[in-house]
């Protein structure tokens, strides 16, 4: 391989591997040339305060929050060997420029650099001031981020050998994510939001059609038929309830489609029944459900951050209330929900399903960037690009995602039936 070559797939692939020479050292906190100050931190207790009080009015979204990323971190990081490795930078007057929240965690025999809580965030990025792109220009970001990293390698529990971020915005707020400077690819999956205008009912005829509000009506109608239909935002007590069912109705979904059950893996239930009844976090959470006469029909777990309700995750009843959409119905009354607590977008997050396409009147581009960081590193840093792509490949593909599909169904219901 020639050398104009070499430099090119380097640069494809994201290669960093000065820090591996053993030359790396720690610089001065203000080295970095832009008059910010770096400081990185382990522990998530020493920079709370600042970092709740920098989110509310920091460019970012409510999985940067203080709350949803120390508790993931309390429940799953900590079970998994995740290092935290945030890193706050200040002006010279001590006000905080951003916040980067990453982390050290170990991927089989390698150490990753990676976003804290990374596969549980649908939007991984910084938290940035309102002010950052006048204070860091794209030169000033690359040296900031070079001295990051040099810090990183030079420090005991943070050295690493791949550096994987992933499902990255393009914008937070009205600045361009700066993280996208590093070298990017294309994030598999989209994200999706739509902006809520006026009340529920101008909202609603707006986005659909006569006929496609005379099926919700026939479909309701058909749910009443089988039990009074209610919209419930239980109080504490009763989300643990909703919960366990919601538990059971995933489960059930993702044996249906030969999809792995995440509720399954260690500290993951306990994160999210945390987060809803922690008192610390509830308002940040909410959690409802579509109740059709006794049936919990569905069950939604969604965020709520200045203005924007975000739709994380959702369930339904495979019985007979499935038949009429209970969960079509539920989305309903969720936006009903944001629109009356003065939400004025409501972000369906990432994921290409078709009821997002059908609502949704803005598409987010995600983005990841992976590097390696040692040679160890490197051969990873390879395979992981070059599955991003065939992911993207496939999941754009609509016949080849619809036959992939098709198939992954076909075996669940194999090895159900022979379970």
């Amino acid at each position: 391989m020639g050398q104009a070559t070499q430099a090119a797939f380097d640069a494809r692939i994201g290669l960093d591997l000065g820090p591996a020479s053993g030359k790396a050292r720690a610089l001065p906190a203000n080295a970095a040339g832009a008059g910010i100050r770096l400081s990185i931190h382990e522990d998530l207790a020493a920079i709370e305060q600042d970092w709740r009080a920098f989110e509310q009015h920091a460019d970012c979204t409510a999985f940067q929050s203080f709350e949803w990323l120390s508790m993931w971190q309390r429940h799953i990081g900590e079970r998994s060997g995740t290092m935290p490795a945030v890193v706050c930078g200040r002006d010279a007057a001590g006000t905080l420029v951003f916040v980067f929240p990453l982390a050290v965690e170990p991927r089989g025999a390698l150490r990753q650099l990676t976003w804290l809580g990374s596969r549980l965030c649908d939007y991984n990025a910084p938290l940035l001031a309102q002010n950052f792109t006048r204070l860091v220009d794209a030169a000033r970001f690359m040296q900031i981020w070079r001295e990051i990293t040099v810090m990183l390698q030079s420090h005991p529990r943070l050295g690493h050998d791949l550096v994987s971020f992933e499902k990255m915005p393009e914008r937070l707020g009205a600045q361009p994510n700066p993280f996208l400077q590093l070298g990017v690819g294309v994030h598999p999956d989209c994200a999706y939001q739509v902006q809520l205008r006026g009340d529920w009912e101008s909202f609603y005829n707006e986005k659909r059609s006569s006929a496609t509000r005379r099926r919700d009506r026939t479909k309701r109608k058909k749910l009443s038929e089988i039990g009074e239909v209610r919209f419930v935002s239980p109080d504490t007590a009763g989300i643990g309830e909703a919960l366990d069912t919601f538990f059971v109705q995933k489960a059930q979904s993702f044996a249906h489609i030969g999809v792995d059950n995440l509720f399954a893996r260690p500290g993951f239930r306990e994160f999210y029944r945390d987060l809803a009844t922690n008192a610390a976090t509830r308002h940040l959470v909410h959690v409802s459900r579509l109740d059709v006469g006794t049936i919990q029909a569905a069950i939604n777990l969604g965020l709520m951050f200045r203005g924007c309700y975000y739709h994380v995750l959702a369930s339904y009843d495979g019985g007979e209330v499935s038949k009429y959409g209970p969960g079509a119905a539920h989305l309903h009354d969720l936006m009903r929900h944001a629109i009356d607590n003065k939400c004025n977008v409501f972000d369906f997050t990432v994921g290409g399903e078709r009821y997002k396409t059908d609502w949704s009147d803005t598409k987010l581009n995600l983005f990841d960037h992976v590097a390696a960081a040692s040679w160890r590193g490197w051969p990873a840093a390879i395979g992981f690009a070059a599955l991003s792509r065939l992911k993207r490949w496939i999941k754009q593909t609509p016949a080849v995602w619809d036959a992939a599909t098709k198939v992954r169904t076909f075996v669940a219901s194999i090895k159900g039936g022979n379970g």
